[in-house]
C-alpha cells in the first residue's frame, strides 16, 4: 500500500496510512461511500491515536472546530484524499490525543460554521437537497478523550 505522509510538526498532526506515535490503542472513523463520519461521536483515552479512513470516491476533510476543542489539534485542515484520487485506495489521516479534552471537527466541504459556532449543512434551509426534496445534515463528529485512566 503507498503510504502518504505529510507531518506538520507546527500542529502536531500527520496524514498517514501508517502512523503509529506508539500509542496503546488506535480507534477509526470510516467515511463510507457517502457524506457522513462513522461513529458520528468517538470515546477514547489520552495516549490513544484516531486515524479517519476515507473509503468514499470523494476527498474529504477533517477540520476542528476551535471554538468547542480541549483536547488539542487546534488549528487543524487537513484533505483526506478519496479512492478515486489516490489510486483507488483509502486515504487516511491520524491524530494522537494526549490530553483528555473533546475534539469536534467537520468536512470543510459539507459544513460550514455559523455564527455559534456550529457545523452547518451547506445550502438552503441548511442543507443540500436531494433529489426527493430532503435536506442533509452537516458532515461533523465529536472525540471525547477520557484521562489515561492508569
Amino acid at each position: 500500500m503507498l503510504a502518504l505522509m505529510i507531518l506538520v510538526g507546527t500542529f502536531g498532526f500527520a496524514v498517514s496510512s501508517s502512523a503509529d506515535h506508539g500509542s496503546k490503542s488506535h480507534r477509526q472513523v470510516i467515511v463510507p461511500g457517502e457524506d457522513r463520519f462513522a461513529p458520528f461521536g468517538l470515546t477514547i483515552r489520552s495516549g490513544e491515536s484516531v486515524t479517519w479512513v476515507n473509503m468514499d470516491t470523494d476527498d474529504h476533510t477533517v477540520v476542528s472546530d476551535d471554538f468547542f476543542n480541549t483536547a488539542g489539534h487546534n488549528g487543524t485542515d487537513v484533505l483526506i484524499p478519496g479512492t478515486d484520487n489516490n489510486g483507488g485506495q483509502p486515504g487516511t489521516f491520524t491524530l494522537h490525543f494526549s490530553h483528555a479534552g473533546t475534539f469536534v471537527y467537520y468536512c470543510r466541504f459539507h459544513s460550514h460554521l455559523d455564527d455559534a459556532h456550529q457545523p452547518k449543512a451547506p445550502g438552503p434551509d441548511g442543507g443540500i437537497q436531494d433529489p426527493n426534496g430532503n435536506f442533509g445534515t452537516p458532515m461533523m463528529g465529536i472525540i471525547t478523550v477520557l484521562p489515561d485512566g492508569r
